[in-house]
């Protein structure tokens, strides 16, 4: 092949030649025989390699002082991805060089959003590649293979390193551009994160997200001031965060133990103005009853402010607000309940009327009446039209009903 010395087989002895085949020989007749030799060989190596790439890695900055626990099992993570993609780049060689992989540049931004610096970052990646550098040519060293070879094969090395350098520092540059700026800014980031699953340090938040917790959501500024009056009363601790350009406010009042919900509705209407609008969720436990909790006073959010009370409990509404947001449920109920209804000559007004009040007079026939302002009769006649209408007796249909009714306004 022109490179005999990758072709032999040290003195010829069998065990010899059963070595080489278990570490991968780099007998070939082209270049291309030689990295995929060497590749092979090298992965042998792996758990060396990574050891050994993992202990430079702790010394030139130790990752455990990071606080978050997502950055130190993102860093282990991308250790063996790191490896294998430039074992296949040598492998692959220049006019076929494989892409930078997404974790790699994941990792990238994640240093930057926990504040590693981009010099410790670089450093470890030319830590590493000097690593594997060492072990090609220990490799080739072994097989054999021509030195003009193995110079090619470091360029190569070389120029994967520069791409994946620049992609590195681009990557967490523009995280470190698109960081908050503020506290609060920081503080809205880290929530915004938390609610979408991910792992992050929240120690900023000066909240325990352990604790128990309900979820608040506040329509402008005096909703906000009466959820913070309320959590000295309650010996909560408050963590609030305002949407960007929106005077919509995300609240939890957290602690030791549980908080009735009913209570914290009670203070609420004791003490916000008027035109405030709150949600109030259900208690919860743990980062996930934090969650829950907010994902509740969101759901009730749309039903609030489309309802005249200012203040609205999750568990009140929860199927209207399921509902509004199933568009099977919410089409299924319209068509069951309301367009049975419209097939009357005033379209339905009077039926949909009629129910509204029945259903605000808590289904009380005369109390109905007397918001109608007609007799107990009409309101009784009228009730009958409706579940002959419907085909189903008040009684069996009222839940769905009402529901429907709420999501037609």
């Amino acid at each position: 092949m022109g490179e005999r010395g990758l072709a032999r087989r040290g003195d010829g002895s069998r065990a010899a030649a059963g070595s080489r085949s278990r570490r991968g020989s780099a007998a070939g007749h082209s270049p291309d025989d030689v990295r995929a030799a060497l590749a092979g060989r090298l992965r042998l190596r792996l758990p060396e390699l990574e050891a050994a790439i993992a202990t430079r890695i702790y010394a030139i900055a130790d990752p455990r002082e990071v606080r978050d626990a997502a950055y130190l099992q993102g860093l282990h993570a991308s250790l063996p991805v790191a490896v294998e993609y430039a074992i296949s780049a040598l492998e692959l060689g220049d006019r076929r060089a494989p892409g930078i992989p997404p974790s790699l540049l994941a990792q990238a931004r994640l240093a930057a959003r926990d504040g590693v610096p981009l010099d410790t970052v670089l450093r470890r990646c030319v830590a590493g590649n000097a690593l594997i550098g060492d072990l090609i040519l220990e490799e080739g060293g072994r097989a054999e293979a021509p030195s003009s070879t193995l110079r090619q094969l470091l360029g190569t090395q070389a120029a994967v390193l520069d791409g994946l350098l620049a992609a590195v520092a681009a990557e967490h540059a523009r995280e470190v551009g698109s960081r908050p700026s503020s506290a609060a800014d920081r503080r809205r980031e880290c929530v915004k994160r938390l609610l979408a699953g991910e792992l992050v340090d929240h120690a900023e938040l000066g909240y325990d997200v352990g604790a128990h917790h309900l979820a608040l959501i506040a329509k402008g500024a005096t909703g906000f001031e009466a959820i913070r009056k309320l959590a000295p009363q309650f010996d909560r601790r408050l963590l609030a965060v305002r949407r960007e350009e929106e005077s919509t406010w995300a609240c939890w009042l957290g602690g030791g133990q549980p908080l009735a919900p009913g209570e914290v509705v009670r203070a609420l209407e004791a003490v916000a103005p008027e035109r405030a609008l709150i949600t109030v969720g259900e208690p919860g436990e743990g980062l996930s009853g934090w969650r829950l909790s907010h994902r509740q006073a969101k759901a009730a959010l749309p039903i609030a402010e489309r309802k005249e009370r200012r203040i609205v409990r999750y568990v009140d509404i929860a199927f209207q607000a399921s509902a509004l947001h199933d568009d099977l449920i919410a089409t299924s109920l319209r068509e069951i309940y309301l367009t049975p209804l419209e097939k009357t000559r005033d379209g339905g007004r009077v039926a949909r009327e009629t129910l509204r009040a029945y259903f605000a007079a808590g289904r009380n026939v005369s109390s109905t009446a007397a918001r109608l302002g007609v007799d107990r009769r009409t309101v009784s006649n009228r009730i009958r039209a409706i579940e002959d209408r419907l085909g189903r007796s008040l009684a069996d249909v009222a839940t769905d009903l009402e529901t429907a009714l709420r999501l037609d306004e």
